[in-house]
């Protein structure tokens, strides 16, 4: 690796929404910086950036794609990202090792969902923020309402850097507003000197000394506004708009952002500065992580990739002191420390073999187990530790199953091997339906989960949509008894047993406050003993007088009570809330037994469930829904339909509103799409688990309706 300094390096990420050209914009960079032989094509499939056989087919990016590039004497990381709302994890991680985000904005559809949350991400991230204005050679531009809307969105900051010679078909350059040529070139479409007036005001906003010259004398140099811009993006006083359009055969507009890239986007020692905490417990302390070489070496992870080739791939950026390609590593959210074997410069997926990286480099490193995004990694077990990345919530789950038996253990493997590159996709265990539920941002999302799922692992899986974990309670109390007997020839079976059900308050969570909350009443002043179930909120109490049921059979009593809780009265799901209380029962010398008891205590505490008017509850969850205002009416009646409890609406930057309430996650299960199809793909939502609730009637008796059908097709 060439000795840069750390002056020398500039870190950008491509972020925006799909179809803005982000990718043949990285080409076209790669091209024109020399770092590439031949421009790459997403068209047909020779983009460096995008490799995987998946984004070939379907000609977008999936993942991110790290790239590097030498360029007047600097060195530029540049990281693609997808554009699609489904890959918003890939998009998002990529900010953490980067000091500028190029937002590419598309000429013909303008701002879109994710170019308004990417520009937002950067924001509160401190990045420093270019905006790039691409496919200005497409048809139906109108570029003056464009900037408007860009102005009026991510305000006054946003300046016109160079201008359009023409648009459309016509688009044959671009003229600089910083440097302006003596006379307009024709079919420029703006005023170049109120441009620049603009640029000046910007730049000299984060310079009070370069302001008060600007005051005083009405001017500044070239040379001064050049100088003072770094410092200026730096302080995000100013946010350049290029004017590109990136196509094989016309890159109009590339060379001269390439040029302000190596020129103008802050270096690592100019760029936002990370904060670490040093310590743990009362002696933790934070730190600044400064971005030298001789400093303590702290990295931070932003990509894993299981390579079926090389195994796993980890990517950080290097963001203090330098290590070797053989040096101990050591991760501080396990505190697992491993040898590397050595430092891998990434070209999109060709690997060049690197000896050291320093403050400010991008790398990978191979065959390190358990490392996953947000890990900070360093050389010794008492440095800094990074804050842990964030990312949305995946909200449209799936039910799956291996589609060939046998194959459980591996697909969960598998599926979990996925879940570590990905942050914003899931696999869980839903313990009361006993599904595998995997989670992500949208069905096209999942499909591209399945599908590698096959490629890599050679696995398929069948899906469907997952049950909701509906719980049953009772709202009063019933008594009830069951006679178990049966002959046939020989011993036979007899247990009786009489009992009655209450409704436990949730307020119950121990053994203790069960005891307060039944020993004081005189219908249970001949308690013999009561056992609690935290996990169901369910309570087993003996207050049998006489030995009417043997002490010895008790305990298979409660244990056919406790068959019951999972696998439920009413409509086949698990039951909590309840207390049961055996008071009476009757035996037989030869013929009891523990299964004829348990069969007995089952089937008195069914009956006894199904008269004491039992509900289902259902999953409530808290709900945050993010749309242009414009669609707040839309979705305000919309949520209305799913029974949705509005409590609050509010107002965002940008436009845009803000819906937050409770809803039933039975009404939700497919809102994504809901959503997208409401607001054009600019709505974004999340939600989480709040608590339980009544399902109202009419709801109830279709889900006990389907629930016996359902259980009479298996039999």
């Amino acid at each position: 690796m060439a000795n840069y300094r750390v002056e020398d390096i500039h870190t950008v990420a491509l972020v925006g929404h799909e179809v803005a050209g982000k990718t043949s914009l990285a080409d076209a960079l790669l091209f024109k910086a020399k770092a590439v032989d031949r421009r790459g094509c997403v068209d047909d499939g020779t983009s460096v950036s995008d490799f995987d056989e998946e984004e070939k087919k379907h000609k977008y990016s999936i993942d991110s794609a790290l790239l590097h590039m030498d360029y007047q004497g600097k060195r530029i990381y540049l990281i693609d990202t997808p554009g699609k709302p489904e890959f918003l994890g890939p998009e998002l991680a990529p900010l953490a090792a980067v000091e500028t985000a190029l937002i590419v904005v598309s000429a013909q559809a303008g701002l879109q969902v994710n170019t308004r949350r990417m520009f937002n991400e950067s924001t509160r991230r401190g990045l420093a923020r270019m905006l790039v204005i691409n496919r200005l050679d497409g048809d139906n531009i109108h570029f003056d309402d464009l900037l408007k809307t860009i102005r009026d969105t991510f305000g006054n900051a946003c300046v016109l850097f160079n201008a359009p010679i023409g648009i459309g078909p016509q688009f044959s350059g671009v003229a600089s507003v910083l440097v302006p040529p003596a006379a307009p070139p024709a079919g420029c479409l703006v005023d170049l000197a109120a441009q620049r007036s603009l640029l000046i005001d910007a730049i000299v906003e984060s310079d009070e000394a370069l302001m008060e010259k600007y005051l005083s004398e009405g001017e500044i140099s070239t040379d001064q506004l050049a100088a003072a811009l770094p410092g200026a993006l730096a302080a995000g006083t100013i946010i350049p708009i290029f004017c590109t359009a990136a196509k094989k055969d016309k890159d109009i507009g590339v060379a001269e952002l390439l040029e302000a890239i190596a020129k103008y986007a802050p270096s690592p020692v100019m760029g936002v500065k990370r904060k670490a905490v040093k310590g743990s417990g009362d002696k933790a302390t934070e730190v600044a992580v400064e971005p030298t070489e001789t400093g303590e070496f702290v990295a931070q992870v932003f990509k894993t990739l299981s390579d079926k080739f090389v195994g796993n791939l980890g990517f950080f950026r290097v963001l203090s002191g330098k290590i070797a390609g053989e040096q101990q590593l050591h991760n501080m959210r396990n505190g697992k420390s491993a040898r590397i074997a050595g430092l891998i410069l990434m070209q999109g997926k060709t690997q060049k073999p690197v000896h050291e990286a320093s403050a400010g480099d991008i790398v990978a490193v191979a065959k390190v187990e358990d490392l996953h995004i947000s890990d900070t990694l360093t050389t010794t077990h008492n440095a800094p530790r990074l804050p842990i990345l964030t990312f949305p919530t995946p909200m449209f789950g799936l039910a799956v199953e291996p589609k060939a038996r046998g194959d459980e253990q591996k697909i969960s493997g598998s599926l979990q091997k996925i879940a570590d590159e990905d942050p914003t996709f899931k696999v869980t265990r839903d313990t009361q339906t006993k599904e595998m539920v995997i989670t992500g941002m949208s069905q096209l999302h999942l499909d591209i989960v399945k599908h590698r799922l096959k490629t890599r692992f050679d696995l398929e899986i069948i899906s469907h949509e997952p049950k909701i974990p509906y719980r049953e309670t009772i709202t009063t109390h019933a008594e009830a008894s069951h006679r178990h007997k049966k002959q046939s020839g020989g011993r036979g079976q007899f247990g009786e047993v009489h009992l009655r059900d209450y409704h436990l308050p949730r307020e119950i969570h121990n053994q203790e406050q069960l005891l307060e909350q039944f020993a004081n009443k005189s219908k249970f002043e001949k308690m013999r003993s009561a056992h609690y179930d935290a996990e169901h909120n369910f309570a087993f109490i003996d207050t049998i007088v006489g030995g009417t049921i043997p002490n010895q059979f008790v305990p298979a009593v409660e244990k056919g009570c406790k068959e019951l809780l999972d696998r439920g009265a009413l409509a086949g799901y698990r039951i909590q809330d309840v207390a049961v209380e055996v008071y009476f029962g009757k035996d037989h010398p030869v013929d009891s037994s523990e299964a004829a008891f348990k069969t007995a205590g089952r089937i008195a505490f069914k009956n006894g469930f199904l008269n004491a008017h039992p509900v289902l509850l259902e999953p409530i969850v808290n709900l945050e829904v993010t749309v242009p205002s414009k669609y707040t009416g839309a979705i305000l009646g919309d949520l209305n339909t799913k029974r949705a409890r509005i409590e609050n609406q509010d107002s965002l930057p940008g436009d845009l509103a803000v819906i937050q309430g409770k809803a039933p996650l039975a009404e939700m299960t497919r809102y994504a799409a809901q959503l997208g199809s409401i607001t054009q793909g600019q709505g974004s939502y999340t939600m989480e688990f709040s608590h339980y609730d009544i399902v109202p009637g009419n709801v109830q008796q279709q889900i006990v309706s389907k629930s016996k059908m359902a259980a009479d097709e298996e039999e």
